[in-house]
């Protein structure tokens, strides 16, 4: 979240992740419903995203890269994931160059909030993901991907 707080943002002054968000966010990982994923080289972090989860959807919240590409190395691997699990979408918020390089759209929002209100009806899968997900990102696609 830090990470995510300090890029850099072309044409954006400042962060809305304030310290109080950042405790928001921090309280809610406890809770099991925020999770990020992060790219590492070493001991260097490079790359990385968080968000929340309710029912079947995922709320992307920010990412940051440091280095080309490693928040796409990050979130590609995490979709496999998601979409392995069943969920409905990533609400990633703005529609961006960068989110849809990596096949993000925008949609209308009354198909939106259609979609929303199925994904909400299933269970949430609240807990820590690297316990209720130990092989990610050695997800299915993950190896297909690398074979």
């Amino acid at each position: 979240i830090q990470a995510c707080a300090s890029a850099p943002r072309p044409g954006q002054d400042g962060t809305w992740i304030t310290d109080e968000m950042i405790e928001a966010y921090i309280r809610l990982h406890e809770l099991g419903f925020a999770h990020s994923a992060e790219l590492w080289d070493g001991d260097s972090l490079v790359g990385g995203f968080y968000g929340v989860s309710l029912g079947n959807a995922f709320f992307g919240e920010s990412m940051f890269s440091r280095v080309n590409d490693s928040s796409k190395l990050a979130f590609i691997p995490f979709v496999w994931l998601l979409q392995q699990e069943g969920f409905a979408f990533i609400d990633c918020q703005m529609e961006t160059p960068h989110l849809k390089s990596m096949g993000g759209e925008a949609i209308p929002r009354k198909t939106y909030l259609l979609l929303l209100q199925q994904a909400l009806k299933a269970p949430t899968r609240r807990g820590k993901w690297n316990v209720l997900f130990p092989d990610y990102p050695l997800t299915q696609q993950w190896h297909a991907f690398f074979q």
